[in-house]
């Protein structure tokens, strides 16, 4: 039987253990909870800011920490310099702070354990299929794994040092020394080398990203549109 999402939570004051930077825009939040559930690896936490006028403003973050790590949630923002909420998270949060957050919540773009697990990630997108990797690591190493991830250039990589042998990275615009491949945006044959034969695939970026993604592994004929499950996000500010 299929174990269902747990419900959000009512919302509670985190305490920031640290922040850790990812590169020179993201950053990952690790917060202690007074009240925690496990999550999904998928999941998404919503974070509240309140003005001292009683203005408040929302905004969605993945989890990028697995379930395993009892009593943390870690929080990777992208920051949108003309944004309400990523600014502050990244530029003035500091440990000892506390933020008030509501979670875990979303029950579609989840991982149960399904194998082999194939992830493809754009950016930031790269935040909730993390969580499912490092789920993986722990929970479930028997299943087979591959993330495929896409940048722009080696600076916009995230979690840099926790990238494995699973990984391919792609990078659209500006490459390493001694790269193979040219830049430029994950094409066919990308997807075709590290395609399964069964298993889930999911998928997360911009709407642009994902919707080029999901036709690549259309185009393969190894993933039928029940098998490929995707995560779009926008601008989060």
């Amino acid at each position: 039987m299929t174990e269902p999402a747990p419900a959000p939570g009512p919302w509670q004051w985190a305490t920031v253990q640290a922040v850790v930077p990812e590169n020179r825009h993201v950053s990952t939040l690790r917060l202690v909870l007074p009240t925690w559930v496990p999550h999904l690896p998928g999941q998404h936490y919503v974070v509240r800011l309140t003005a001292e006028d009683g203005y408040t403003a929302s905004r969605s973050y993945s989890v990028s920490s697995p379930p395993e790590l009892t009593g943390i949630v870690e929080l990777t923002v992208d920051r949108l310099p003309t944004g309400e909420v990523s600014p502050y998270l990244v530029d003035e949060v500091a440990a000892g702070d506390e933020v008030e957050v509501r979670g875990p919540v979303g029950g579609h773009f989840v991982w149960r354990g399904e194998g082999p697990l194939l992830l493809v990630a754009g950016g930031s997108g790269v935040a909730p299929v993390m969580a499912m990797l490092r789920s993986r690591r722990l929970s479930h190493p028997e299943v087979a794994a591959r993330l495929l991830f896409s940048v722009r250039s080696p600076e916009d990589l995230i979690f840099a040092a926790d990238l494995g042998p699973e990984t391919t990275v792609v990078h659209t615009r500006r490459t390493p020394p001694g790269s193979a491949r040219p830049a430029g945006r994950i094409t066919a044959a990308d997807i075709a080398a590290v395609a399964f034969d069964r298993g889930p695939a999911y998928v997360c970026g911009s709407s642009g990203f994902v919707e080029t993604a999901a036709r690549l592994l259309a185009d393969t004929g190894r993933y039928d549109p029940a098998r490929i499950l995707l995560e779009r996000y926008g601008p989060t500010s």
